[in-house]
């Protein structure tokens, strides 16, 4: 008797669900009606005709998971009434190996109950599909779709030794700890699509934080690296025509030789591993990315492009020393030479398809430098760099960049600084661009699609020899830091697509080119709702 009431309330769900298909195909027969009677407006029309599809493609799906569930429905009708028959000739003994009619109709009931189940947990996703194609749209000025999209976030950390900045600490400190808790790190944002033009698909996307300067701590000014008088800071932002195998943009990002980042969700507002190998810092871009299919879906991806790159914190400290008592900002060293950098980097793709996919790439960087220390100096950054990453059995997944180069503060290495530099009781100025090198590894588990962790290593090595000239026992540890090493693991773990939550261990040693090292174990946790 339960079999038969569970039987007829999915009966009754299926009628108000065809109830609610009725209604939805009502609606859209309204706005094919609307869009007919429209005056022609090309872009109006578009939007409808978009909106259309995304109706019709999500009637289809649904048309489909209710031919599937009355299949499913058929099938149990079928084995019930078996299970009926059974019963009802009163077989008593059983031949070797079958089950008793009781048995049975317990095993068949719990699989009933099972299938229903399921069948309600398709019927609320298929719903939650629908209402959020009806759902209200954000609307631009242009009437092009625009998403908002972003990240509340809250960490709390206890540091057990100094840090440079103690909600993202980047650099070890002497001294005593601390611990505390942060919301700056929340991050927002804007995604927009925009019309085709030559044959491409516009876009365009920008991401803000509230890590911007407040002026409560001094490390911020050499750990933060933008730093504005507003909480609120640009992080990163992307616009450009992308075709099928080609794509322009300009950028404020990472550059395009430090492809990977290693995760993290206590340290957002300045990413993981920062100045510990990571090549991190957001930098002006213009460039252009080509993609050429290969065998076997395999492909090889080329990119090039001109950038912007601005001065280490330590190189600003430099400039504005030189410059006191003037109110205006500065131009940095590599728009002082009046020539913008290049990069490039060829990538070979193990799918053309997969975004989760095998990847190796090798770049180059060179940006010519001039400072205005001493009547002017004439340096030139630059690197070679090589990145990876490989997916391993047991879903392991290993990822890292490594580089060589000089003056390379600008990009996130060289321990803050592009150079080093010392005045005599002359007034003569000792000036050198440091050599530099390093890099990152991360080993990631992927335990199920809600539960990961991941181990990483980075350093940084600023060359001691070209450093140790410059020596002074009384400047800060940050001008003498020749090595900066971290070593973080973590485990993020996802219940629902917009829930995180994470606990990382952190370990950081900062070695300055004479002395001690300096030592902080850093352990944090993180909560964060997606939007």
């Amino acid at each position: 008797m339960k079999i038969l009431i569970i039987n007829q309330n999915r009966q009754l769900g299926i009628a108000g669900f065809w109830s609610g298909w009725s209604g939805l195909s009502l609606l859209v027969m309204c706005l094919l009606f609307t869009a007919s009677s429209a005056p022609a407006q090309n872009g109006g029309e578009q939007t409808v005709t978009r909106r259309i599809q995304q109706l019709t493609d999500a009637m289809t799906r649904v048309q489909a998971q209710v031919e599937d569930s009355e299949r499913q429905l058929a099938i149990m009708k079928k084995q019930l009434e078996e299970l009926q028959m059974e019963m009802a000739q009163g077989r008593k003994y059983p031949a070797a190996g079958q089950q008793t009619p009781e048995l049975a109709s317990e095993s068949v009931s719990a699989s009933l109950t099972a299938a229903v189940n399921d069948l309600r947990e398709q019927e609320a996703v298929t719903e939650s599909q629908i209402a959020t194609h009806e759902q209200d749209k954000v609307e631009s000025e242009s009437k092009y779709p625009v998403r908002i999209t972003g990240m509340l976030l809250l960490n709390a950390f206890a540091n057990q030794g100094a840090v440079d900045v103690p909600a993202t600490p980047t650099m070890a400190l002497p001294g005593s700890g601390n611990a505390g808790a942060s919301l700056r790190q929340t991050v927002v944002g804007v995604d927009a699509e925009g019309p085709h033009l030559f044959g491409a698909r516009s876009y365009a996307d920008l991401r803000a934080d509230f890590y911007g300067s407040t002026g409560t701590s001094s490390g911020e000014s050499s750990a933060s690296y933008y730093n504005y008088t507003a909480p609120l800071r640009l992080r990163t932002a992307h616009a450009g025509l992308q075709w099928d195998q080609v794509e322009a943009y300009f950028s404020l990002d990472r550059p395009i030789l430090s492809p990977n980042a290693p995760d993290s969700l206590t340290a957002v507002a300045v990413p993981a591993l920062a100045w510990s190998g990571n090549l991190w810092t957001w930098n002006p871009q213009a460039g252009v990315n080509g993609y050429f299919r290969g065998i076997n879906a395999r492909g090889l991806e080329l990119q090039a492009a001109l950038i912007d790159t601005a001065d280490a914190p330590l190189t600003v400290q430099a400039s504005s020393s030189n410059s006191a008592g003037s109110t205006s900002i500065p131009a940095s060293n590599a728009e002082q030479s009046s020539r913008p950098g290049v990069e490039a980097r060829i990538a070979a793709l193990g799918s053309m398809h997969n975004e989760d996919r095998d990847d190796i790439g090798v770049g180059g960087y060179f940006a010519p430098h001039h400072s205005a220390l001493d009547g002017g100096y004439d340096y030139d950054s630059w690197a070679a760099t090589f990145d990876e990453r490989l997916l391993l059995p047991a879903r392991l997944q290993l990822t890292g960049n490594v580089y060589r180069g000089s003056a390379l503060g600008g990009l996130g290495a060289g321990g803050y600084k592009d150079f080093a530099y010392d005045q005599t009781n002359t007034g003569k100025y000792y000036f050198r661009a440091l050599d530099d090198a390093g890099g990152w590894a991360q080993l990631k588990e992927r335990f199920s699609e809600r539960l990961e962790a991941n181990g990483a290593f980075g350093i940084d090595n600023v060359f001691a020899r070209q450093l140790r000239p410059y020596f002074l026992p009384t400047d800060p540890l940050v001008y003498n830091l020749a090595r900066n090493r971290t070593y973080t693991g973590n485990v993020i773990y996802s219940p629902s697509t917009y829930l995180l939550f994470s606990f990382e261990y952190r370990h950081i040693e900062s070695v300055p080119v004479t002395g001690d090292a300096a030592i902080s174990n850093i352990f944090g946790v993180a909560a964060g709702y997606k939007f």
